[in-house]
């Protein structure tokens, strides 16, 4: 039988086979081992049951992968949507500048959802939403306590394999479980003393919601690396970037204090963000400092 690996734990699999409607319980065979290929959530697999109680199986073969994330560990992903939410945390904008690089490198195509839109006014929405639209990504601004928007949260992922990710306490759980009651996902109060949200999802597990349409919810983030990066290719990293560094009047122009750089020009005319430009200066300085031996 033919099935998906959606969850992973100390040596089983847990494989949704729709054919049977149902999930099994599998040990990956020995030669997977020998071969050092481990089993990834997200894998398409063969799986043999027979002689075996029921529920259970064997894993004797791995399907070749289209992609592989190596954070989160997964396979097979169509595209990431990574929630913050719009306040209670305020959203880290630096954070999310990284994760949009991280899944670029990954060459995975990035939605972005700023949830809590409700408790916020709707400038601040506006502003939110148009940096990243005038980045070049799709954005799109919901309530999951209030159920607003989330209509147009499905049809962004509905028929694809979509990977869940944000800090903790941003709703992404909550979302899940809007999307797939039956998940019954333990979800998490926002500290009211640090306005962090605690860890609640412990390990990344793919759900099935229908027909050719998974989500995996993924461990929240609180910082991420962007080491394995060279400083000088980080401006790429920038989608907005590229529509002007063409003009620039230095070929590999590094838009920082360069003469005739158009993306600066962009930037003063409002057509690049500063939100956006600052970050890229951190990022790059950061990268700059980094001892390479």
């Amino acid at each position: 039988m033919k099935g998906r690996i959606i969850k992973g734990i100390a040596g089983f699999y847990y494989v949704h086979v729709p054919e049977a409607g149902r999930i099994f319980e599998c040990k990956a065979k020995g030669i997977f081992r020998n071969l050092e290929l481990k089993p990834l959530v997200g894998d398409n697999v063969n799986i043999e049951t027979a002689g075996l109680p029921d529920g259970e199986g064997t894993i004797t073969d791995i399907y070749p992968r289209i992609n592989e994330l190596t954070r989160p560990a997964v396979a097979n992903v169509d595209q990431a949507l990574v929630i913050f939410a719009a306040a209670h945390p305020a959203p880290n904008l630096n954070l999310l500048d990284r994760f949009l690089i991280m899944m670029q490198w990954q060459r995975i195509n990035t939605i972005i959802c700023f949830n809590k839109k409700d408790i916020v006014p709707e400038s601040e929405m506006s502003l939110l939403i148009n940096t990243y639209l005038m980045s070049g990504y799709k954005v799109v601004g919901a309530s999951v306590t209030q159920k607003d928007n989330l209509p147009a949260v499905y049809e962004l992922i509905k028929g694809k394999t979509t990977v869940l990710a944000g800090p903790s306490g941003v709703g992404k759980s909550s979302l899940v479980n809007e999307i797939k009651p039956e998940a019954n996902m333990e979800t998490g109060s926002v500290s009211e003393k640090i306005k962090r949200g605690k860890h609640t999802t412990r390990h990344s597990e793919l759900i099935y919601v229908e027909e050719n349409t998974y989500v995996m919810d993924t461990p929240g983030f609180s910082s991420l690396y962007i080491n394995q990066i060279d400083k000088e290719e980080l401006k790429d990293y920038f989608l907005e970037f590229t529509l002007y560094e063409e003009q620039c009047r230095f070929k590999g122009c590094m838009h920082l204090d360069e003469p005739g750089c158009a993306v600066k020009e962009a930037l003063n005319e409002g057509r690049i963000s500063n939100i956006r430009y600052e970050n890229y200066k951190d990022m790059y300085r950061e990268l700059k400092d980094i001892r390479k031996y």
